[in-house]
């Protein structure tokens, strides 16, 4: 080789060497408060939601058509919900359920998402709402701006979330702030009370409806019923007179077509206003050239009923309050990709450090879902699994192995028991005798002995995964396993009698 050539191709190793190293990935994590993935266009075709925004990110970034809560065991679902997103453990192994002291390590709060990219060098913010959260999580955050916000104005509502998320962009870029960041953009809706802002409200035919004795009026604008509406569950889940079911401004205990439709109306003009205010982080994030080297999650912490199987709140285990809608998007993701996943929401943490290259604390028991977002392959898991029992014990229980799902209720001191097993490729709605349908397998195939191989198969799968998991119950025609069920809590005082409880 000649004299120069050698000196060039030096110099190109010595260059190659000594390159800078790449910039480190910003994250904006959108977490909104009960939303069920049929509300959007992409999941739903019939939507009437306008969100172009979250329909965008939708387009050039990965859905997931399985990504879900593990669950709950008290009535408010966004709290457990919230301690599995920050922490990465499972449902039974957190500092608030009752197995705590023996399933849960000290100082969990230390190694939660923020303190974890704290630790690596990562700027984090916080917005979000105030309350049934991982309080100790929260306070991780190095900025945060954590309020309840439900109202129909900027102030009192979605729009007071964007803000701080733009006051803290527009600080970052004055400071020529070139570290990484981490924010946490939480929405207080569309959880109820459902307070839309008037033009969008209006847009959907809706109102802020707010006396019970009274029923809202028909529009036409007003989104129709869902599919699998009813006027009333066709049992006693265990949990018919949670405050959710029975106490929501605007809905009450009516199931009626004139509230439903009224209510889902006031969802869709909160979930616009949301919609609204990620267009305008999103355009700032571009102008300041960081929209590029951004991941950008978005999802909910539990789906919701508002009518569909005669149900209003998050208390069950039906596809529209299991799953949630969940996106990513962000450097190196096929646009337009879409993927079954079987995430739930506690794979976060492993999954945002993994992309940020940051070990996963030893306390995380989520798998990161890279592989997934990099096209290697298109599931997390073979069997999902959910439970409920916030209300009576031991509550519902459900199981998900590909096209199937079981669901389980055993409330009311035993005299509730029933058993559901659905198709979910022949009924992706969870349709029930009392839907009417003519289609044999549009129905809960529990009782059909055409089913009894699939019934017991899915009936074991549901045992392993509550032994692998620590659930520590049974349900009636499972074995004990020398179990003691943990004690019943004490119940809470009512709070702001004539109102419901914020959750």
């Amino acid at each position: 080789m000649k004299p120069l050539a050698l000196i060039l191709l030096s110099l190109c190793v010595l260059s190659t060497s000594f390159a800078a190293p790449a910039k480190r990935p910003n994250f904006l994590f959108i977490v909104v408060d009960d939303q069920s993935p049929f509300d959007f266009k992409f999941y739903n075709p019939k939507s009437p939601l306008q969100s172009p925004n979250i329909d965008k990110l939708a387009a050039e970034g990965m859905v997931f058509d399985s990504a879900r809560h593990m669950g709950s065991f008290i009535g408010a679902v966004c709290t457990p919900s919230r301690h599995m997103i920050m922490s990465g453990r499972t449902v039974w192994h957190l500092p608030i359920g009752p197995g705590a002291k023996e399933h849960c390590p000290p100082n969990l709060e230390l190694n939660t998402l923020a303190a974890v990219f704290n630790r690596a060098g990562y700027d984090t913010m916080r917005t979000c709402k105030q309350g049934n959260s991982y309080e100790g999580a929260n306070k991780q955050f190095t900025v945060r701006h954590d309020a309840t916000k439900r109202g129909g104005t900027d102030e009192s509502g979605s729009t007071w979330h964007g803000d701080q998320v733009m006051n803290y962009l527009n600080e970052r870029e004055a400071r020529k702030d070139t570290d990484p960041f981490l924010i946490n953009f939480g929405f207080s809706h569309p959880h109820d009370t459902r307070d839309g802002r008037p033009e969008l409200l209006a847009k959907y035919g809706a109102v802020n409806h707010e006396d019970p004795n009274t029923l809202p009026a028909l529009n036409p604008r007003q989104p129709a019923l869902p599919a699998n509406y009813l006027k009333a569950h066709p049992f006693n889940n265990g949990d018919a007179n949670v405050r959710d079911e029975v106490e929501v401004s605007g809905v009450w205990r009516n199931r009626d077509e004139a509230t439903i439709r009224n209510e889902i109306g006031r969802e869709y003009a909160c979930g616009e206003n949301i919609d609204i205010q990620i267009g305008r982080v999103l355009e700032k994030l571009k102008a300041m050239g960081e929209l590029d080297n951004t991941y950008i999650i978005y999802t909910a912490d539990h789906g919701i009923a508002i009518g569909r199987h005669g149900l209003q709140g998050k208390q069950n285990l039906y596809e529209h309050t299991w799953r949630v809608p969940f996106i990513v998007k962000g450097p190196g993701i096929k646009a337009g990709s879409r993927v079954p996943g079987n995430i739930y929401l506690l794979d976060i943490v492993a999954t945002l450090c993994d992309l940020a290259s940051i070990p996963a604390p030893e306390s995380n028991e989520g798998l990161s879902f890279k592989p997934v977002l990099e096209g290697r392959q298109d599931s997390m898991r073979d069997v999902m699994f959910g439970v409920y029992c916030g209300g009576t014990k031991p509550g519902m229980r459900c199981v998900m192995q590909g096209d199937w799902k079981l669901i389980k209720y055993d409330g009311m001191n035993g005299t509730s028991r029933e058993t559901q097993l659905f198709n979910l490729a022949a009924n992706p709605d969870e349709f029930l005798k009392e839907h009417g349908n003519a289609d044999p397998m549009k129905t809960n195939l529990a009782a059909d002995p055409k089913h009894a191989a699939k019934l017991a198969e899915m009936e074991a799968l549901l045992l392993g995964e509550m032994r692998r998991l620590n659930d520590p119950y049974r349900l009636w025609n499972q074995p004990n396993d020398g179990l003691t069920p943990p004690p019943e809590p004490a119940p809470r005082a009512k709070k702001n009698k004539g109102k419901p409880a914020k959750q």
